[in-house]
């Protein structure tokens, strides 16, 4: 399967589904409360469709394939996420612009939805890298990331500009296929805890 194709994943605890225009609303809702994460890309509440037609846009380029992530135990779109920077000829893709609301947070969301990702990407596209990249002042994402079982490839320093004009050292972090057996046995170790 090409990493661009939509799908839908679901297991106990969320469900990703392709990113539509008709999230605009759970979306709008979810992003209340995030507005401190000055080193991050989440949208406002009223950016949210915006940010959905940027996600289509790349959609359609094939460099992303974006998806809503839905709360079971709530029904409730609580984020977004994607695998993006999508190279398919090798066979590698990025987990990322991935953000979930406040009130999902220090839950199972996370864990459970990048164990649906990286099955995918691994088990069903063949992926041979799956990386992950963040600021280097997300301190939480970066713990996040570390937890997951990705190690940490390097920092890329000054590697962007920051919609307000500051430079962005990013770090970037990286699950190989040999890798994935015991990332992923964690991964189900964690949900199963609690």
């Amino acid at each position: 399967m090409l990493l661009t194709t939509p799908v839908t994943l679901e297991n106990a605890f969320v469900r990703v589904e392709p990113l539509t225009a008709e999230h605009a609303a759970d979306l709008a809702d979810a992003a209340v409360g995030l507005e401190h994460a000055w080193y991050t890309s989440i949208p406002r509440s009223e950016g949210a469709a915006q940010d959905i037609a940027q996600r289509l846009a790349w959609r359609d380029e094939g460099t992303m394939n974006p998806w809503a992530v839905r709360r079971l135990d709530t029904g409730q779109v609580v984020g977004t996420t994607t695998f993006c920077n999508i190279d398919q000829p090798n066979r590698h893709v990025e987990i990322g612009h991935t953000w979930i609301g406040v009130a999902a947070q220090r839950t199972a969301v996370n864990t459970a939805s990048k164990l649906l990702l990286l099955a995918h990407a691994f088990e069903a596209c063949d992926a041979i890298a799956v990386e992950f990249r963040t600021h280097w002042h997300n301190r939480q994402s970066r713990a996040a990331i570390a937890r997951l079982g990705a190690k940490q490839d390097g920092v890329l320093r000054n590697h962007r500009l920051g919609p307000d004009g500051t430079l962005r050292d990013t770090v970037v972090f990286s699950i190989l296929p040999h890798e994935w057996p015991a990332v992923k046995l964690g991964l189900q170790e964690r949900l199963a805890r609690g």
